[in-house]
């Protein structure tokens, strides 16, 4: 019963994310934080409404799930509204900016500290049942999940707005075209699966605090239920909440097993019990529980544009550039060096990422795993095996790459969401080990004591070692995407079923282009574990995998350049900004959104065109002369 009361409120988040998917096509990561938001609006109108009134609290509840629901009709109008023509992944940045913005107005609002709601008026004791005492309001959520999927089902099967709800999932630009008004019905779909997130938050006002962290961890939740279920299947994330909360349920309930001598804690799988679920699921039956296969299509769905040979041009740019850095130290400080030591880090990863983004056409969400086997791998080959820094570096990009062997031989075959859904299940079992691992890993206090030998300690001599290796590195990524084994790639991305007519096994390609994007990033992660002389598990974590991600479409999907171009962007304001202000999440999210609103193809695909435009006018006035 305490799963099914769990499972009611993962089924609201769940059920309004599923909606917007289905007609706008956009991965909202802002979708936890209206979660959050009900809880915060709830408990702020429930102390203006008064604490001990029945009236009260549920209005709080309601108001507060409409007050979000309005929020979210605002974002879809004054943001999402215009870049829904631009790539997919542009909007799950701006989505992401919309997440750091609302977390420092949250704090700015209700502050850092966790807000305690009251328990329900006149649902405040508990009944028995088989011997056991069960709170009555729990029998309400319980009661609460059902009422509104069969309220959504009527909305969707019994009306006219539901007609076209269903027919705008099926076949957006057939809709246009019969002329139903797209930008109003876009924005009452937000408007419902924001209401839907806020409820969904403002229901466990009186089980759970209001925190800052309550995004994050439910946006996980909420995609994995989505997947699990089916996309744009609604009675799929009702069965895929019910499955996960009882999972959970029985997980706490069931606590530590003993079995010939050895101690199995189920408790502690609530941290992975889902992506374990989710994983199973995306391997068996692909398309989720109740969703329906997705058929292949006969060319690209999408063109992209071609990335031709760097040309000499392009070349003696980069080695002055190389040549500029490689002078830094003589004019920088230590501070200095430091930052773009982590620029240049960070730009190997995301390149690693872009190379499976952009060429390879496989979007990963948990690409943090292999960063974080890579530190993992050089700390313990450093610290277990006592294997000096030069070894360690070495093993570093083995390790990783063996774990991308792994994870990469499941994962390419799938595509797009579902995909990048199944990278971030393996990304958060792999954390939740090295999370729960005291005796190995060093659990959640990490590892410490890994520093560089005695030739890399002076900061100058690491630093143009870090510029070396991410120079080598990204050169070489790029000399692949030009060299046959790219060229499959790129046409596996844009028409897989002509590369399998002419006998290419896509699938083999592009399970070693998983695998060797894993392994460069688990250089950067070795590299990074010595710059740092420790090392946690949030090297694994989500965060760490959207960081990537940004990095990524910041500078662009479409240019080499890209990747190093957002990474160098995104670490310097993260860095400078923080360091200003305590504010610092809502000001790099205001400049990412402005960056994604002006900049629709990144920073460096925006420079990229601006510059074939200029070389194009001189041959246009030529010709007409």
């Amino acid at each position: 019963m305490n799963g099914l009361a769990g499972a009611s409120s993962l089924f609201l988040v769940a059920a309004g994310l599923s909606i917007i998917f289905g007609v706008s096509r956009i991965v909202n990561f802002a979708h936890g934080s209206l979660y959050m938001l009900g809880i915060y609006l709830a408990y702020t109108f429930v102390e203006f409404f008064g604490r001990g009134s029945i009236l009260g609290f549920w209005g709080a509840v309601l108001f507060g799930a409409l007050s979000v629901g309005v929020i979210g009709a605002v974002i879809e109008i004054a943001v999402l509204r215009r870049i829904y023509r631009a790539p997919e992944l542009f909007q799950l940045l701006a989505t992401f900016a919309l997440v750091l913005i609302i977390k420092d107005v949250a704090l700015y609002i209700w502050g850092a500290e966790d807000l305690l709601g009251p328990r329900a008026p006149g649902l405040r004791g508990a009944v028995e049942i088989l011997g056991k005492r069960f709170p009555q309001y729990d029998l309400v959520l319980i009661v609460i999940g059902p009422v509104v999927l069969g309220l959504l089902w009527l909305l969707l099967n019994r009306t006219r707005w539901g007609t076209l709800v269903r027919a705008a999932t099926q076949d957006r630009e057939m809709v246009g075209a019969l002329g139903v008004n797209q930008a109003w019905l876009f924005t009452s779909v937000f408007f419902l699966g924001a209401f839907l997130a806020g409820l969904g938050g403002a229901v466990q006002l009186p089980r759970e605090p209001a925190q800052l962290m309550l995004d994050v961890t439910t946006i996980s939740d909420a995609f994995v239920i989505v997947v699990v279920g089916g996309m744009g299947s609604i009675g799929g994330a009702f069965v895929a909440a019910l499955l996960i909360a009882q999972i959970k349920a029985f997980c706490i309930g069931i606590g530590d097993v003993t079995v010939f001598g050895i101690v199995f804690s189920f408790s502690k799988l609530t941290l992975v019990v889902e992506f374990i679920v989710m994983a199973i699921v995306l391997v068996v039956r692909p398309w989720g529980l109740l969703g329906k296969p997705q058929g292949s299509q006969r060319g690209a769905s999408t063109v992209e544009p071609l990335m031709l040979p760097l040309n000499k041009g392009f070349w003696a740019i980069t080695v002055g550039l190389l040549l500029a850095l490689t002078a830094l130290p003589l004019v920088g400080d230590d501070f200095l060096l430091v930052l773009f030591i982590d620029i240049a880090i960070f730009a190997v990863f995301a390149a690693a990422l872009h190379f499976l983004m952009g060429p390879a056409g496989m979007v990963s969400f948990g690409h943090a795993a292999y960063f974080g086997l890579g530190c993992y791998g050089a700390a313990l080959l450093f610290l277990k095996l006592k294997w000096p820094m030069e070894l360690a570096l070495i093993g570093s990009p083995i390790v990783a790459g063996i774990g991308a062997l792994v994870f990469g031989w499941f994962c390419v075959r799938l595509s797009g969401v579902y995909l990048a859904m199944l990278t971030l299940a393996f990304a958060q079992i792999a954390w939740s080990v090295v999370f729960q691992w005291d005796a190995f890993t060093g659990g959640s206090n990490g590892l410490i004591g890994i520093w560089p030998s005695a030739w890399a300690k002076d900061k100058t001599i690491f630093y143009l070692l870090a510029m070396a290796i991410c120079a080598g590195c990204v050169i070489l990524l790029w000399r692949v995407v030009h060299a046959p084994f790219g060229y499959v790639l790129r046409a596996g991305r844009d028409s897989p079923l002509r590369v399998d007519a002419i006998g290419i096994d896509l699938r083999r390609f592009q399970w070693y282009g998983f695998a060797l994007a894993g392994a460069v990033t688990g250089l950067a992660g070795g590299l990074y574990t010595f710059s740092k002389g420790s090392i946690s598990p949030e090297t694994l974590a989500i965060p760490r995998s959207v960081d990537g991600l940004v990095m990524v479409l910041l500078g662009g999907v479409q240019t080499l350049t890209g990747p190093v171009v957002g990474a160098a962007l995104f670490t310097w304001l993260q860095d400078e900004i923080a360091r200003n202000t305590e504010y610092w999440r809502a000001i790099l999210g205001f400049t990412v959104l402005a960056i994604v609103l002006a900049f629709p193809a990144g920073v460096a695909g925006f420079a990229k065109i601006a510059w074939t435009r200029m070389r194009a006018r001189p041959e246009a006035g030529g010709q007409a002369a």
